[in-house]
């Protein structure tokens, strides 16, 4: 059975009580059990959230070593930190699918939010839909691997 690796960056671990206009009322807990109930017997799904940029760069480093497609929310650092970028480029370059997700569409908030440093280098990206953002990105890793 495939693993599929659910990596989320800073903040994400206040979802449910931080921003619920923009992010909703559910927490990692709910993500993590949606999204076992979608992968049903076709993957195992390890949901892991850091607030430490090093620690999402070397969870990407064990994807390539282990060959384990990723969904990544990189939250803020998707917009400009170049070593997370290097490191999910290792992973699509090893063949891996990595989708990058986001639970608000970046491109209707604030201009900063419009850059993705990420984006160039991921497999696909999926924005705006809430958690069936990530939903949506199990599918299709489901179906690319």
């Amino acid at each position: 059975m495939t693993t599929v690796l659910v990596l989320n960056g800073p903040n994400l671990s206040r979802l449910g009580s931080r921003e619920p206009d923009v992010y909703g009322s559910q927490d990692l807990d709910t993500l993590r059990t949606v999204l076992v109930a979608d992968a049903a017997d076709r993957a195992t799904i390890e949901v892991r959230q850091t607030d430490d940029e090093g620690q999402l760069i070397h969870w990407l480093h064990e994807a390539v070593d282990s060959s384990t497609p990723v969904i990544l929310n990189p939250a803020a650092f998707t917009h400009y930190s170049y070593g997370l970028r290097d490191a999910a480029a290792m992973v699509t370059k090893a063949g891996i699918p990595l989708i990058e997700v986001h639970i608000s569409n970046p491109h209707a908030r604030e201009t900063f939010r419009h850059t993705s440093v990420i984006s160039g280098v991921a497999t696909g990206v999926i924005a705006g839909f809430g958690f069936d953002s990530y939903r949506l990105a199990l599918k299709a890793v489901i179906g690319l691997n």
